[in-house]
């Protein structure tokens, strides 16, 4: 009886790999955000036994850090416009000291800050090619930034975020590798200590990514106009979480693409604002006009009010998702379903999926 429902997931899953491989960029990094004709500056080369934070201090706008293999023990402050960090791949290894480095970025707890201000951001900073791990708090983390690129970089067991931003617009997350850490494999906020509504991330994109053993994969809170695909989710207690609430303007104008989201089955215990969550694929709360395209969406199991595989749920402030669009996206061995729809929100549409169970029934 079920033959021609797999017949037609079979048929739509290779009518997905098509399209994706026909993806602009689709066998080559995403392009990072175009750089400053000027940048192209004095190449700072530190060794190991040198300090990375003196070769920053040093540097004007458009150098460049080189950074040889080897373990580095300090936090980096970047305030600098046009700078890049580049190291030689994970050999380069940045972890914390014995005791935190005399700057704001090691008083917060983190591994690499790039710093600005909602009127002056630091703009254009380029981190590549290196590891971050084993700090208390984020790994590698921007606010008051445009357009920061975070590209082939390893980080985890960090304490909080593997790597993220708030305050901050047209990021680019593409090619790293964010596992084991505490909290997000990449966390992207309005602002992190402040409520508010959502604000324009224009364009920001989290793209090729491989994100596992966090407790989300990829966290989108009150943010709009922002691109998370092609990335790699597994191993995670939830893997795609976007999160908004009744503020306005409301979190949405999201698109969420050609991800592969994959047995994020571990468990994370309850905290005061949240239940436990397991196996949730991908999570929408409080959103609007958020596009869940093409993904394909596979054993993402648990008990959770937020476990399947696409759920969308009210806000932790009972604010309803609206106006989201779920379609065409392949999925199975979800449970309890493949695809939940637990909100009373209006306008929310499934349209093309392929799946075997849904919640209510008649979503596939």
């Amino acid at each position: 009886m079920r033959t021609p429902k797999l017949r037609h997931l079979a048929g739509l899953t290779a009518v997905l790999v098509i399209e994706l491989a026909q993806l602009p960029g689709a066998h080559a990094a995403p392009a990072a955000p175009t750089a400053p004709v000027d940048q192209a500056g004095t190449v700072h080369v530190v060794a190991p036994g040198q300090s990375i934070q003196a070769a920053v201090d040093a540097a004007e706008p458009g150098d460049t850090i080189e950074i040889q293999p080897g373990v580095y023990r300090e936090n980096i402050q970047i305030t600098t416009d046009r700078l890049t960090l580049h190291g030689a791949g994970e050999s380069t290894v940045l972890s914390p000291a014995d005791q935190p480095s005399d700057n704001a970025c090691g008083a917060a707890g983190h591994g690499i800050c790039v710093t600005g201000t909602d009127q002056q951001p630091v703009s254009d900073v380029r981190i590549s090619s290196l590891k971050v791990t084993g700090f208390p708090k984020n790994g590698i983390w921007g606010s008051g930034t445009d357009r920061m690129t975070v590209r082939d970089t390893v980080t985890e067991q960090n304490g909080q975020q593997g790597m993220g931003q708030e305050l901050s617009t047209r990021g680019a997350f593409v090619h790293n590798v964010s596992r084991d850490n505490e909290q997000s494999g990449v966390f992207l906020a309005n602002t992190i200590d402040a409520e508010g509504g959502a604000t324009d991330a224009l364009g920001t994109v989290v793209a090729a990514n491989e994100l596992s053993g966090n407790r989300s994969g990829v966290v989108v809170r009150r943010l709009r106009d922002l691109t998370v695909e092609r990335n790699t989710i597994t191993g995670n207690c939830a893997g795609v979480f976007i999160v908004g609430d009744e503020s306005t303007p409301r979190a949405g104008d999201l698109t969420v693409r050609y991800n592969v989201v994959t047995e994020n089955n571990a468990y994370c215990a309850a905290t005061d604002r949240l239940p436990f969550i397991q196996g949730a694929g991908i999570v929408l709360t409080g959103a609007e006009g958020t596009r869940v395209t093409a993904n394909q969406v596979h054993d993402n199991v648990g008990t959770s009010p937020m476990s399947g595989g696409i759920v969308l749920y009210t806000s932790v402030v009972g604010a309803p998702n609206a106006q989201n669009a779920v379609s065409r996206n392949v999925l199975s061995g979800n449970k309890p379903a493949d695809l939940a729809d637990r909100d009373k929100g209006e306008g929310n549409t499934f349209t093309e999926n392929v799946c075997e169970l849904s919640e209510p029934t008649g979503r596939c």
